[in-house]
């Protein structure tokens, strides 16, 4: 292995990829495997560069005199061979002609200058986080840009002809700088997609890395189950543990066959041919996946299902009933999917795998997702576990405790604390279906892989987590008087009006920030070509629509009154879940837009609740 030239913390001159100009950096770090030195810009920015790449500040400098006093001479050279045998050498005219040259080199080195934006767009990719489980992250609030993809579409034709015809001033003047400058971008492209390829790796871990990630995939279902044996119980304070059940019960056969009934018959709503068919954000290669948006008619389907089966009289809380046995069930069909997944994503190219979970570390990789958009034919699997399965279900579920409340407590209607639980439940998944284009930006989709973490929280975590507080009325019935009712009703209309404001403000302008529809609206420009939007919701504070779900998950929790905190886990949850993703957002966007970033910290400096945090 070869010894490292430069150490950690030295101060050294490093080349701006694609160009010719070197600045003075700092090394942070040094990477055995690719041999790359991290190395730490003036304003921030951090690369990776090659060893051939870095010069120390003596050997930069003596270089750069002797280059100085020696280029005058190979200029004049070069100037009296292209002169024509019979023209005059005038002093006047060559002195001139050098000006214009000197003029000619500077001109250059801006323009090269100017191109160090292109590699920070390609090398700070913009990562998405999402709102609960279907809006948002990071939420940035940047609009689109596609003109670097059409650029190096631009440089396609082979260039190196046509600078052996400018070598002998074949072309005006005018139509060489032209050249030049498109010349100088290819370089720069080609640098970029080294640059990419060398450091597609994921280095930093999430999550507490391979040992947390390994925790948590015990630690999850560990979780759901001790609080569904929790609200069983009559005293379900945090104290009174519940006694483990014996595993047989655990598992039916049966149950878990209607669990597959239910997911292959929501693929089968996904797979009809009706609703529109849109184009996702632009991946790495600048391809585009096509999705299908029918999930709202494939929620009026599986209620027109719902419905039929309670006209013929089936017992729907059959589910309240088994609702360990289906949580199981789901569990085992998600571990069963995450590896699957896994095993099919060791074998697709490195473009499409996920940005975060490309670690090369098995535990962690198959925690966070290796695959970016794992997909059977047409059939997205993770587009369709975001929405359909999980979340539809947990209005099934929602329903299906409301009727065993009903027969338990021998009730001819539901209780007002169950109707406005589950009201204020169906309300946000119908809301999520009904603009289910804008998971498309989520960072689910853009950035994170599909492995056991969205597997089980799509299809284990949000049904029966998401469900707590309908499960715990069931056993542990609250009366509210009517003008409680309609204070709670309230404020739970105030985060949803938060929350979906929001996210439509900011879903618009990433789609198209040209809209006149927007034009009241005031950004910061990046030098990503993308703006940080300063007013509306994202002047207020830097993530209005996590304060609109925690608003919302306060809201679905008072229903339940205040005789135990376990169904305000939810809302303690969300709480650090979001504070999490901001946290996560932080630091992707600090990287992404450098001192932009920082300027929007500045006009906005509130990150979730205004005046506080």
């Amino acid at each position: 292995m070869p010894n490292r030239r430069f150490a950690d913390g030295e101060v050294v001159m490093g080349r701006w990829p694609g160009s010719v100009l070197y600045y003075e950096v700092q090394v942070a770090s040094y990477d055995d495997v690719s041999h790359l030195y991290t190395v730490k810009y003036k304003d921030g920015t951090e690369l990776a560069l090659k060893e051939s790449d870095i010069r120390s500040q003596s050997s930069f400098k003596h270089r750069k005199s002797q280059s100085s006093s020696s280029s005058p001479s190979r200029r004049s050279t070069s100037r009296s061979r292209s002169r024509s045998p019979g023209r005059p050498a005038k002093g006047r005219r060559r002195s001139s002609s050098q000006s214009r040259e000197h003029k000619d080199d500077k001109k250059k080195a801006i323009q090269e200058a100017n191109l160090a934006p292109l590699v920070f767009v390609f090398l700070f990719k913009p990562s998405e986080n999402n709102t609960r489980r279907y809006n948002g992250e990071p939420d940035s609030t940047e609009g689109n840009d596609t003109s670097c993809v059409i650029l190096e579409q631009k440089l396609k034709p082979d260039l190196e002809i046509e600078r052996v015809l400018e070598q002998y001033s074949l072309r005006p003047r005018k139509e060489e700088k032209k050249k030049e400058e498109i010349y100088s971008e290819k370089k720069v492209f080609e640098t970029i997609k080294t640059i990419e390829k060398t450091s597609s790796k994921t280095k930093e871990l999430e999550f507490g890395g391979r040992i947390g990630t390994f925790t948590m995939i015990f630690f999850l279902p560990a979780t759901v189950l001790y609080l569904l044996l929790m609200c069983k119980q009559d005293d379900p304070s945090l104290m009174n543990f519940p006694p483990l059940p014996a595993l047989e019960s655990l598992w039916e056969a049966r149950v878990f066959g209607v669990f597959l009934l239910w997911f292959f018959l929501q693929v089968l709503f996904y797979l009809l041919p009706i609703g529109r068919v849109v184009e996702g954000l632009p991946l790495s290669n600048g391809r585009k996946l096509q999705y299908r948006i029918n999930g709202f008619y494939a929620f009026v389907l599986t209620a027109a299902a719902i419905g039929t089966l309670l006209y013929f009289q089936f017992e729907l809380h059959y589910l309240y009933d088994h609702l360990l046995q289906f949580a199981v069930s789901a569990a085992a069909f998600s571990l069963g999917l995450s590896i699957y997944l896994y095993i099919r994503s060791l074998k697709v190219p490195e473009e499409e795998l996920a940005p975060g979970g490309n670690s090369g570390y098995f535990v962690y990789d198959f925690f966070t997702g290796h695959e970016l958009n794992p997909r059977i034919g047409s059939f997205d699997l993770k587009y369709f576990c975001e929405l359909r399965p999980g979340l539809i279900g947990w209005v099934v579920l929602n329903l299906a405790m409301l009727l065993a409340e009903m027969k338990i407590h021998n009730q001819s209607v539901p209780s007002l604390s169950m109707i406005l639980v589950n009201s204020f439940q169906l309300l946000y998944v119908v809301d999520a279906l009904w603009n289910e284009e804008a998971i498309l930006t989520t960072m689910d989709i853009t950035h994170d892989g599909f492995g056991f973490m969205l597997a089980f929280g799509d299809l284990v975590w949000v049904p029966f987590v998401y469900s707590l507080q309908a499960f715990y009325l069931v056993g542990h019935p609250t009366a509210i008087s009517w003008p409680v009712a309609a204070a709670i009703t309230i404020l739970n209309c105030i985060g949803y009006y938060i929350f979906r404001s929001a996210n439509s403000q900011k879903n618009n302008f990433r789609r198209n920030p040209a809209d006149p529809k927007l034009a009241y609206l005031k950004f910061i420009p990046t030098a990503t070509g993308k703006g940080l939007l300063v007013t509306g919701w994202w002047g207020f504070v830097r993530h209005p629509n996590y304060l609109g779900d925690i608003i919302m998950a306060l809201a679905w929790s008072l229903p339940c009154g205040f005789n135990h905190i376990l169904p305000y886990f939810y809302v303690i949850y969300f709480i650090c879940l979001l504070v999490h993703r901001e946290a996560r957002d932080e630091h992707h966007c600090k990287q992404k837009y450098g001192l932009a970033w920082e300027r929007y910290c500045q006009r906005v400096p509130y990150r979730i609740f205004p005046y506080i945090y």
